[in-house]
């Protein structure tokens, strides 16, 4: 059982950012919040940092693509305090002309691998990454696949339509 509660953890997130914490929401009891890429790093850092919260456990870092948005490119933090047993994600909307987000290695050393593979699929700039290259697909690719720019396959094949895949 959490000893600290989402309104309490958004309490503090507020008292500390103000408006730069915006958008939360519960779904399925896990607070969510949108913030901008200026302070994302200071964000993390309070989280991890602070003697209360203790969120000390990066779970995961994603990219998202909503092309009919101006700021399309969506960059996803799931952080964890195992202390507290509570989760929280956070939400950072970027252009999609040139994609760039401070680093979370700073902060994590686990935040490597997860920055270089959305890096190469969704073509988002980790600022002072230490080795911010491709992971999964081959070095030379000149595309992001994971945008909703491309299509999925073979445009003549009647079963591997966009429409059925939201798009």
């Amino acid at each position: 059982m959490s000893r600290i509660s989402n309104q309490v953890l958004l309490q503090k997130l507020s008292d500390r950012f103000g408006d730069q914490i915006t958008i939360p929401s519960e779904p399925f009891g896990l607070l969510t919040f949108e913030t901008n890429k200026e302070i994302i790093h200071d964000v993390l850092t309070f989280l991890r940092d602070d003697s209360e919260l203790k969120f000390n456990y990066l779970t995961d870092i994603t990219g998202v693509h909503f092309p009919e948005k101006d700021l399309s490119i969506g960059v996803v933090y799931h952080v964890h305090s195992l202390t507290n047993n509570l989760r929280v994600r956070i939400k950072v909307f970027l252009e999609a002309q040139n994609p760039q987000i401070p680093t979370a290695t700073t902060l994590w050393k686990g935040a490597n691998w997860m920055e270089r593979e959305t890096y190469d699929f969704f073509g988002i700039t980790f600022t002072g990454h230490p080795d911010l290259r491709r992971i999964l697909n081959v070095d030379d690719m000149t595309v992001f696949p994971m945008r909703k720019e491309y299509p999925l396959e073979d445009p003549n094949r009647v079963d591997k339509k966009d429409y059925f895949f939201g798009r």
